[in-house]
């Protein structure tokens, strides 16, 4: 079976858009090909800086020959109806076959469509992929009417078999496919011919092409950190910005550089933001000070001086830029130190907006100090530290470095904190009051910074609820979502047990009533809705540990339910109780108990939930369930009350085996009304005894 070469070769493609154009190109031909009939064992795309390629091997060599059945009209419709019908099945009258069907003799068309030769379906379907290819940004250029990220110079498109390789017939815009690419721009410029992948792979590297990214990332990696292991140093690992390089480079050549001693002295942070953002340079760290030392540049060529030109360049340029930091840091530092200090900073974020129905930054900053005060002593946290800390939390935002490197905030605020005297509690705040930013960051554990960082999320929650500007669908321009995870998260994780409603979303309600554009009309019910907010990001925490959704449902139902730690704990216990065989069959005796006494309850108009005696019982099969009721009740209420579900978990299931055993014994609904009437109010006492754990109606099974 043949096998397909696509090269699309043109100007550098941005290396941010290198591997979705890749996976578009894959899709979009590979879809092509099996909607036309063009079935094949595997496909593979590529892509460098000036190149897509995509290979497909086990290709149809043309597409199967189909008959395609066509309903037409009654075959005694009038004449005009039958001539359109031939006229859209290219048929005539003696080809169409009459069909006798409930509905009396219809016509039908068996249209037959012969099988296309690869060649002809490749062409049309490579020409649509071009013209309609999704970059980002396009452009055109010359007279033609392509759009492409940058001008396109050439075209393979080559089905290969065993008795050769075919260029298939097609061009676009005056740029015809061939069997000809190109290598490297300056170290092998020359037209290479190709006869398939494997040919064309191994040409390319011998022209200084590495076509596989992953093997170009691999090899900057390999010789970044042998470089810097032979100087006694290490590399800053940094995956975004390997993958970055290796689309900036076909022949990767690794570089390393001094950092000029003037600048040794600046945040370990700052000189890797600014090299890594600014000129794309590794950081190269003194294991022993912390420090970075040096750089690690890739070249995209190799050079009769081994780089000394490009290397003097690059230090050349970055001095200039880590002059601009370190300008900076020094007046920044300056700023910090002084009488104003800090303060200075917060009062000019009075012009800065968070959101224009919330106010501007420094009222933000004003509402997180009032509510850090108020969380402090339910976190362990000292509320007047609490209270200082919330207010230079953010005061870094005035600053130079965060203006030049937003990704930095935090961070500097936590030095200019520490350069300007505060405790170094008060200093971490400013830094970690951020976090978690994402699903792998830690949470914050120091008392100040939960203090602080839980404040920041629940006002922007309950303001963003106050103004009606909640997440819908995917929207969720202001990451309310991911606040509200990290609110559950710093609690869960540090075992914080809070009443969500009470102890903080109100007291941050409270604290918006200043804001003019906020509503202070059915407060309860905003609560409400925003703590069944945090419940949905409940289950999406707890499903990523194995707790499925009807588990953490049948614990919400349950009192307390605003306290999220003990909903973890509760829904945690549940979980693993369920796991076991005494779990997951008391499920079904308790499902089989509330049913039937649902069903007698609604029969007979009455509530059986009080009356149940031992005296009436019959078998040795009922005196085993009540004592066994009493037993778990004796053990339940004590635990719950200690918080202890694993234990409250544990003398339920436990009733297990005497329920089993009681309806295999005994039949409920008995003839003597006082017997029936006392086994129903003994099935309430299982309802009871068991829904005193959690609501196990919500639980499926």
């Amino acid at each position: 079976m043949p096998d397909l070469l696509i090269e699309l070769f043109s100007e550098e493609i941005p290396a941010r858009m290198q591997n979705r154009a890749a996976q578009d190109l894959q899709k979009l031909v590979t879809n092509g090909l099996v909607e036309a009939g063009l079935t094949y064992a595997s496909a593979a795309a590529f892509a460098t800086p000036r190149r897509l390629t995509l290979t497909v091997e086990g290709m149809l060599s043309e597409s199967p020959s189909l008959v395609e059945e066509r309903k037409g009209p009654k075959a005694d419709a009038p004449e005009q109806a039958i001539e359109g019908f031939l006229r859209g099945a290219g048929l005539t009258r003696d080809q169409l076959e009459e069909r006798d069907t409930p509905k009396g003799k219809i016509l039908f068309a068996m249209i037959k469509k012969p099988g296309r030769p690869a060649a002809d379906i490749v062409a049309e379907v490579l020409e649509h992929a071009i013209r309609t290819f999704p970059w980002p940004k396009s452009m055109r250029w010359g007279d033609g009417s392509l759009k492409w990220v940058r001008p396109l110079h050439s075209i393979i498109c080559l089905i290969s078999a065993e008795d050769g390789a075919e260029i298939v017939p097609m061009d676009v815009d005056g740029i015809k496919a061939g069997n000809v690419t190109y290598g490297h721009r300056f170290l092998a410029p020359d037209a290479i011919t190709v006869t398939g992948f494997e040919d064309y792979e191994a040409k390319l590297k011998r022209a200084f092409v590495v076509l596989r990214a992953d093997e170009r990332a691999q090899a900057i990696w390999n010789d970044a950190t042998n470089m810097a292991f032979a100087a006694g140093l290490d590399v800053v690992e940094d995956n975004g910005l390997l993958a970055e390089v290796a689309g900036l480079v076909e022949w990767p050549v690794v570089l390393m550089g001094p950092i000029a001693q003037d600048f040794l002295g600046l945040p370990a942070e700052v000189l890797q933001t600014s090299m890594r953002e600014h000129q794309k340079f590794f950081s190269v760290r003194n294991a022993k000070t912390g420090r970075i030392e040096r750089f690690i540049t890739v070249a995209n060529r190799t050079t009769a001086d081994h780089g000394a030109t490009i290397l003097a360049g690059n230090e050349k340029v970055l001095s200039a830029r880590l002059s601009d930091a370190k300008f900076f840091w020094e007046n920044d530092l300056r700023i910090a130190k002084s009488k104003a200090g800090m303060a200075a900073w917060v009062k000019s974020l009075e012009n800065v907006t968070f959101h224009n129905k919330l106010g501007t930054q420094a009222e933000l900053i004003e509402r997180m100090a009032v509510l850090a005060r108020e969380l402090a002593p339910m976190v362990r946290a000292d509320p007047d530290a609490a209270e200082q800390a919330a207010r230079i939390a953010k005061a870094d935002l005035s600053s130079e470095m965060v203006y030049e490197f937003p990704e930095l905030q935090g961070l500097m605020g936590r030095y200019y904190a520490k350069a300007a005297g505060l405790p170094d509690a008060v200093a971490a705040a400013a830094q970690e009051h951020y976090a978690p930013l994402g699903p792998s960051d830690e949470v914050p554990t120091a008392p100040l910074s939960v203090a602080v960082a839980l404040a920041e999320k629940i006002d922007k929650l309950t303001g963003f609820w106050a103004i009606d500007e909640k997440p819908t669908g995917s929207k969720d321009p202001f990451a309310l979502r991911r606040a509200a995870l990290g609110v559950i998260r710093i609690l869960v994780e540090n075992g914080l047990s809070i009443s969500l409603i009470d102890e903080a979303l109100k007291p941050a309600s409270a604290v918006l009533t200043t804001m003019k554009d906020v509503s202070q009309a059915d407060e309860a019910a905003r609560l409400k809705d925003l703590l069944a907010f945090f419940h949905d990001r409940l289950k999406v925490y707890l499903r990523d540990q194995g707790i499925r959704h009807d588990i953490i449902d049948a614990c919400i139902a349950m009192p307390g339910n605003d306290d999220l730690t003990l909903l973890v704990k509760r829904a945690g216990a549940l979980s693993e109780t369920l796991k076991t065989d005494d779990g997951e069959n008391l499920i079904q005796g308790f499902k089989r108990a509330n049913n039937i006494l649902s069903q007698a309850e609604e029969a007979d108009g009455v509530e059986y939930s009080y009356g149940a005696d031992v005296k009436f019982a019959q078998t040795d099969e009922e005196r085993a369930l009540f004592s066994a009721l009493d037993d778990a009740e004796a053990k339940i209420a004590p635990a719950m009350a200690a918080q202890d579900f694993t234990d409250a978990m544990s003398a339920m299931a436990a009733l297990r085996g005497p329920i089993d055993a009681f309806f295999t014994a005994v039949q409920v609904n008995s003839d003597n009304a006082t017997v029936r009437r006392n086994r129903l109010n003994l099935l309430s006492r299982i309802r009871t005894v068991c829904s005193s754990v959690a609501d196990l109606t919500r639980v499926d099974g």
